[in-house]
């Protein structure tokens, strides 16, 4: 199959880490992070309720998230740089789209040369000490469905999302075809909903299916 745009997940997708949980155990609160994750995957609380709880719990400040940054990079999954490179040589336009947070992922995003414009993630603000002040409580990201939302903005019918999580299944609903990468994370759920799924540690088997 051939796509215009090809979208990818960050977390457990182009990087080996899940970057909130890296956060949280960076602040010593990785098992309060495991029961707010638990309460979310029972229903207990809503996607937008749990971003806000997670962050207040971790409360990262700027040099956090430079750590975090430079973790992503250092953390990349194999065939990454490949597969980038491969599908910029076949004019594909690449895009992010990510749950996480924006100035941590930005660095990444550069290290494969996609420009800022094309990476959709949630800001973060902080106060003159570089100490946490908040996010961008209005992105779509931070909520139930807003993959789909971002995709619907890109306002094309040829779109490809790869990604481990039930939130990159979202995706399906703004008619893009959904690729489950399990090379990290191999979730049931996605292996059975995904169009294609791939479970290879190596991320370069999805250029058999995209291009």
């Amino acid at each position: 199959m051939s796509f215009d745009i090809i979208c990818f997940d960050c977390d457990s997708t182009l990087s080996k880490i899940e970057g909130i949980d890296e956060l949280a155990k960076r602040a010593g609160v990785g098992d309060e992070l495991v029961q707010l994750t638990n309460a979310a995957m029972n229903g207990d609380l809503a996607l937008e309720a749990i971003y806000a709880k997670r962050l207040a719990l971790i409360k990262p400040c700027r040099a956090d998230i430079e750590w975090l940054s430079n973790l992503y990079i250092r953390e990349l999954v194999d065939g990454v740089e490949v597969v980038f490179r491969k599908l910029t040589e076949h004019h594909k336009i690449i895009h992010i789209i990510s749950g996480g947070l924006l100035a941590a992922i930005l660095p990444l995003a550069n290290v494969l040369n996609i420009p800022k414009s094309n990476v959709h993630a949630v800001d973060i603000y902080f106060d003159e000490n570089g100490d946490y002040l908040g996010y961008d409580v209005a992105s779509p990201l931070t909520k139930n469905g807003g993959k789909a939302v971002i995709i619907r903005s890109l306002q094309s019918q040829n779109v490809v999302m790869i990604g481990d999580g039930l939130t990159d299944l979202e995706a399906q609903k703004a008619g893009a075809t959904v690729i489950g990468f399990g090379g990290v994370i191999n979730r049931e759920i996605v292996r059975e909903k995904a169009d294609f799924f791939i479970e290879e540690p190596s991320i370069e088997k999805i250029l058999t299916i995209v291009s």
